[in-house]
């Protein structure tokens, strides 16, 4: 039977988050009914509903889900009712990419997860007075007190695991920690240069300091976040507001440059910089993601010391081997994820938008208790 809950609506592009009644969709065989807990709010979320991406409009976004599943479709194996779940994005699971380990990247990925708003079927999961809106987010859409999400998209976590502390890991933490597990890869010695120190890039920060690497330089223009960023394992700040990244990175590496890099602004003179900053045979890896078109220019011959510039999504994460991995770091106290995060009640969703794009809140978790 169809079921009622309550979700978070964006109308129209740049209208903001109105709670309202939706109505979701029987499960498909593949598909699974979760109790949303808690879900984190990213800035992938934001940029959808005010209208920088295609995705289909009235609509239900959320993509850092974690609950307990209440029913499972007829093919589900990997979980049952009762379990709790961490939710991520979702893969067809068949198409090369996804067979070799990477399903990040599978063939699939912006349609059924970014910009499709439906199922691979052309349906969507919610709509609202027989109306369907746009769904399937991510696949789960999990601003709402219920969500229909693939059985891909799930995770399984212990009982008693902290679901509004873990949230985030189904991509913001997953993102930064995988930028530097999954592709740099640091080795014995390494310098990395982090620039921004929002939640993707202040986990980068703490993966980075669970690894071989001996300098970690975070860059930003806010003090209080350079400052939290040393107190998670950065062992040198830039403030960009003061300092030219370029310069201070050229000092502080005396003139060698970097290994690798982890560019979470999205902002185009600062890749450029973090680019130009790369030691011999270092990878700068790409996570923000600036408007389609922009373009970096950047000198061939630079390159050509083996240097390499890389696209990142989600973390190039395997999640039934990655977030497993990061539950027990969270757990155990190595990744203090908790210093990132500021709870809010579902119905606080707009105050909640609000404090991170002035920088009040680093990482929003809603509890939908």
């Amino acid at each position: 039977m169809p079921t009622t809950t309550t979700a978070a609506v964006v109308e129209a592009a740049g209208s903001g988050f109105t709670l309202a009644e939706v109505t979701l969709d029987d499960l498909r065989p593949d598909e699974v009914r979760v109790r949303v807990v808690a879900t984190g709010i990213c800035h992938t979320d934001l940029g959808v509903a005010g209208g920088h991406l295609p995705f289909p409009l009235p609509g239900v976004l959320g993509h850092e889900g974690a609950g307990v599943v209440e029913e499972v479709g007829s093919a589900v194996t990997r979980v049952a009712a009762g379990d709790h779940v961490l939710l991520s994005y979702t893969s067809c699971g068949r198409c090369q990419n996804c067979r070799a380990g990477h399903p990040a990247y599978c063939d699939t990925w912006l349609p059924s997860n970014l910009i499709g708003g439906e199922r691979a079927d052309g349906t969507s999961p919610i709509s609202r007075g027989g109306v369907p809106l746009g769904g399937h987010f991510f696949g789960q859409s999990s601003f709402a007190h219920h969500a229909v999400v693939d059985e891909r998209s799930l995770v399984k976590v212990a009982a008693d695991a902290p679901l509004d502390l873990l949230a985030p890991l189904g991509c913001g933490v997953m993102t930064g920690a995988g930028a530097v597990w999954n592709v740099l890869a640091p080795r014995p010695g390494a310098t990395l240069l982090v620039t921004g120190a929002g939640a993707v890039g202040l986990s980068a920060v703490m993966a980075a300091r669970l690894t071989p690497a001996t300098r970690i330089i975070a860059a930003d223009r806010v003090p209080r976040r350079l400052e939290l960023a040393a107190e998670l394992g950065a062992t040198d700040t830039v403030d960009t507001t003061h300092q030219d990244l370029g310069e201070a990175v050229a000092k502080l590496t005396s003139g060698r440059g970097v290994d690798g890099v982890v560019e979470t602004t999205g902002n185009a003179g600062v890749l450029g910089t973090a680019i130009s900053s790369l030691a011999s045979r270092g990878t700068a890896v790409i996570v923000g993601a600036p408007a389609f078109g922009t373009q970096v220019p950047f000198d061939v011959n630079f390159m050509l010391p083996g240097r390499r510039v890389t696209g990142l999504t989600m973390g190039d994460a395997e999640t039934q081997s990655l977030i497993p991995a990061l539950v027990e770091h969270v757990t155990t106290g190595r990744l203090p994820i908790d210093r990132l995060i500021t709870h809010y009640a579902f119905d606080e969703i707009g105050q909640a938008v609000d404090d991170v794009l002035t920088g009040t809140t680093i990482k929003p978790v809603l509890r939908l208790g």
